[in-house]
């Protein structure tokens, strides 16, 4: 029996998990097709340091993993968008 419940606990706990990273996939795609639209020199001066900040992680993230938060959010980006073409 302990096992049961230890593996409805971890069946739980996973299940968590697997939503969290859906909430935090649709965040990151939505940061990346935000960050995508932007045109840096209209940002004002205090906004360039975050977007910067945001680009970088995003630009650290896996190919693959970026590739799921835009689709998460339904969200299509060209390869010349992210170098500001």
């Amino acid at each position: 029996m302990p096992h049961r419940e230890e593996n409805a606990l971890l069946r739980r706990e996973l299940e968590m998990l697997m939503g969290e990273r859906q909430l935090l996939l649709r965040v990151t795609g939505a940061a990346a097709a935000l960050i995508a639209s932007l045109d840096s020199r209209r940002l004002p001066v205090g906004a360039v340091e975050s977007a910067d900040l945001v680009a970088t992680c995003l630009n650290a993230l896996p190919e693959e993993t970026l590739r799921d938060a835009l689709a998460a959010v339904h969200a299509h980006a060209e390869m010349s968008a992210a170098d500001g073409e």
